[in-house]
């Protein structure tokens, strides 16, 4: 699992209070992940039930994610990274997930997009911001975000709350993006000295388009789509505006 999706999961997480049980689709672990891929150290004290569609490391449950075998609102927190891409019906998937996540639940989602084709059960598609959008448009709250350059990023994320929704989603986003920005500026001061000498000398070898992506490589914005429906509305407005005030290239609609 690459790294900044995983701090993703763990920051989004803490942020958000996330509840169990807590339902990961897309749990096998891969060879050479080694614990990266475990994320249960990210919801500590919570039951955590591991969903693929294969018997192996990681996995308490067989489960096909276009037609999951699980009751309707069963899941308080429900994970699906570098999944995706990988069910040929992501849009049946994205309706299972939402129908079996609780009142009030939380959805993480992460996705490549700038990445290379990788392997089981086959390498499918590729997920903008928009899509996302549109697979979580039914929630009451959502951040939808990227990262990378704007116009060809190399991950996707989301998360996404359920009906009924208060002002805590709004302070949860606030908490995660101050967080998940110190995590990207934390990420790149640790870039070594003898990667960085590598990429400068390289740096003439490689296109425009190359050299922006690694430049962007740890810069991080996100959308928070919010429908209030007027319920509280001078605390949304007061999250919402101190939200804005992050510096952390965040738009917002409500």
């Amino acid at each position: 699992m690459r790294d900044h999706v995983r701090a993703f999961v763990n920051i989004a997480a803490a942020s958000f209070a996330a509840r169990g049980p807590v339902y990961e689709f897309g749990s096998y672990l891969v060879d050479g992940v080694g614990g990266a891929g475990d994320l249960r150290g990210c919801f500590p004290g919570r039951e955590f039930i591991g969903c693929d569609m294969r018997e192996g490391p990681g996995v308490d449950r067989i489960e096909d994610l276009g037609a999951l075998n699980l009751p309707d609102g069963v899941a308080r927190t429900i994970v699906c990274v570098d999944t995706l891409e990988h069910v040929f019906e992501v849009r049946r998937a994205a309706d299972e997930m939402l129908r079996v996540l609780a009142p009030g639940g939380l959805i993480l989602i992460a996705v490549p997009l700038d990445f290379r084709l990788h392997d089981y059960p086959s390498d499918y598609w590729r997920l903008t911001p928009s899509c996302l959008e549109r697979l979580l448009a039914p929630l009451d709250a959502t951040l939808v975000g990227w990262q990378g350059v704007d116009s060809y990023p190399h991950t996707v994320f989301a998360i996404g709350a359920k009906h009924p929704v208060d002002v805590t989603f709004a302070q949860g986003a606030q908490r995660f993006m101050a967080d998940y920005q110190e995590w990207l500026r934390g990420a790149q001061a640790r870039i070594t000295l003898r990667r960085r000498l590598k990429r400068r000398v390289l740096a003439w070898l490689r296109s425009k388009g190359e050299r922006r992506r690694l430049a962007c490589e740890h810069e991080a914005r996100f959308v928070l789509h919010l429908h209030v429906d007027g319920r509280g509305d001078l605390d949304w407005r007061h999250a919402v505006h101190e939200l804005a005030d992050l510096g952390s290239r965040l738009d917002v609609n409500t």
